[in-house]
């Protein structure tokens, strides 16, 4: 799916026309748009629509639990052409970015709720690894892909293996500063597709690696671990986890290979920096 592929989606789905025009906002795992007062996802394919409907449960557990999130503004996802389409109401303006702190409180919040009145799935995090590379198709190097299988497949039974530190439950799944935004009443969470029933330690490991790969200064780690009150570093899983989320990071790239030069470029970069042993070669996001 491309861009123009998602606008069609939006029209086939009657949210765009003459006097409603869309406003492309990210484009990762679905291409997200603003549209008037709303925000529209559009999934990739058919095969997401289960994770999309989870993510609207999630949004309505989360607002009868008083903690910060984005709503959703229908009560199940659509299924368009093949895509699945959620709706949700659009945030106020930012006022500030996102800082550690603010992820850090909101992740508290969420660690110490019970389990919601539905099921959660495990943090699959390797899961995606597969549909990656399928839809980057010949874009990347095959030998890359035969490694990046590889190494998912010795680590998925280590990780389901691992021994938690923190008393497992709810979980965001890719708790980041990016998936916070902070409008006049505050931080909310957004992104809830990955929410999920884990070790808390996923969520924390994501801080780490952003330190180790993708510049975050020492200072914001810090700030982050002092607001949240424990460092995953110092449990022993913790470099177990990193590996496996960097492999899992490295394959997310590819799915942008067939339209994005950049999106290649990356790719073999992470693939070089995994079959080489470096932990420190800085990683761009993307």
């Amino acid at each position: 799916m491309d861009e123009a592929r998602a606008r069609d989606v939006l029209t086939e789905a009657g949210l765009t026309g003459p006097g409603a025009k869309a406003e492309l906002l990210a484009f990762g795992e679905n291409a997200v748009f603003a549209i008037g007062d709303l925000v529209v996802k559009v999934g990739r394919e058919a095969g997401l629509l289960e994770r999309a409907g989870r993510e609207v449960a999630v949004a309505g557990w989360l607002a009868a639990e008083g903690v910060p999130a984005v709503r959703a503004a229908e009560p199940a996802p659509r299924l368009v052409d093949g895509h699945p389409v959620t709706l949700w109401h659009r945030l106020p303006d930012a006022v500030r970015p996102a800082g550690p702190e603010d992820l850090a409180a909101l992740l508290g919040a969420l660690h110490a709720l019970p389990a919601p009145p539905f099921a959660l799935p495990a943090r699959d995090l390797l899961g995606g690894v597969e549909r990656w590379l399928r839809l980057a198709g010949d874009h990347v190097d095959p030998e890359d892909a035969r490694y990046l299988r590889a190494r998912r497949d010795a680590y998925a039974g280590e990780v389901a293996a691992l021994a938690p530190h923190l008393e497992p439950g709810p979980i965001h799944g890719d708790a980041l500063p990016r998936n916070v935004h902070v409008g006049p009443d505050g931080p909310v969470l957004v992104d809830l597709e990955t929410v999920s029933g884990d070790l808390r330690e996923h969520d924390l490991v994501v801080m780490a690696l952003s330190r180790d790969r993708y510049g975050l200064p020492d200072s914001a780690y810090e700030a982050f671990v002092t607001a949240y009150g424990w460092d995953v570093r110092a449990w022993e899983g913790c470099a177990l986890l990193r590996g496996a989320r960097e492999t899992a990071s490295c394959a997310w790239v590819a799915q942008h290979a067939p339209g994005n030069p950049k999106a290649r470029a990356e790719f073999r970069r992470r693939v070089a920096s995994l079959r080489d042993g470096d932990a420190e070669m800085r990683w761009h996001p993307f």
